[in-house]
């Protein structure tokens, strides 16, 4: 497990480590002399658990994703993650001058292990017949399902989402979200997906947090059955909790 810790003499009190794939306790982070960006941030995340991180722009959001994937140093409060973690970008972020199967290995061995390794999780992303295509010929959901694939093909403990279906048209966007029910389902790794898609989390997550100035504001179980869907009894009273917590009213 990955662990970043602030210095000695601020440390927080331990904290338990049973049952969690993801721990955060007490995370300030702050840039120059501004206001705290992530203000005494406590948040833990379940083996398993999929988690929908929502917030307006400023809340911290990003901030907690780039502290999490390890991209941003941990100067006040503790952070305890899996060691293997991948991150799935609103971009798909390939390399044009590979082909998809080679996109999906990077980093790993390209021998025949390596094309058996990336044909096996692209058909799972429906993308098996797309294999030796070059990114440049993808469409947007094509480019995600390949991204999806590269973060799995890892098998990761601990699988990061930031906004990975924000470009996508609205019927593309509907199928990603099915597919990555799917896979979670399947592969059974921590989620935290950052998204400002309310119905989004609903559908997927089995908790819904809301940031707002570094803080958690609302912290809501989702106990719907999956598969799920809009007409779901319930399903407009979570949404309307979640919009509610967003500052977000009817008039």
């Amino acid at each position: 497990m990955n662990t970043f810790s602030m210095p000695e003499h601020a440390r927080a009190e331990p904290i338990a480590e049973a049952a969690a794939a993801v721990m955060v306790s007490g995370l300030t982070r702050r840039f120059a002399s501004g206001p705290a960006v992530l203000d005494g941030l406590d948040l833990r995340i379940a083996p398993g658990e999929f988690v929908a991180l929502l917030g307006r722009s400023g809340s911290g959001k990003s901030t907690l994703l780039r502290t999490l994937a390890g991209l941003d140093p941990v100067t006040t409060g503790t952070v305890h993650r899996p060691d293997d973690v991948a991150v799935v970008f609103q971009e798909s972020r390939l390399l044009p001058w590979r082909r998809v199967w080679q996109n999906v290995v990077l980093g790993h061995k390209k021998d025949a292990q390596g094309h058996a390794r990336a044909q096996a999780i692209l058909g799972e992303v429906g993308l098996a017949h797309r294999s030796d295509a070059w990114p440049l010929t993808l469409s947007g959901g094509e480019a995600q399902r390949a991204a999806l694939a590269r973060a799995l093909v890892r098998e990761p403990d601990f699988l990061m989402l930031d906004e990975p279906f924000a470009a996508l048209d609205a019927l593309t966007r509907l199928k990603m979200q099915r597919l990555v029910a799917a896979l979670w389902r399947r592969h059974r790794c921590a989620v935290l997906l950052v998204t400002h898609d309310v119905d989004e989390a609903i559908l997927l997550a089995d908790r819904a947090v809301v940031l707002e100035a570094g803080r958690i504001r609302t912290d809501l179980p989702i106990p719907l059955e999956r598969p799920r869907r809009h007409t779901d009894p319930g399903f407009e009273r979570f949404r309307q909790t979640l919009l509610d917590a967003l500052g977000v009213h009817d008039d």
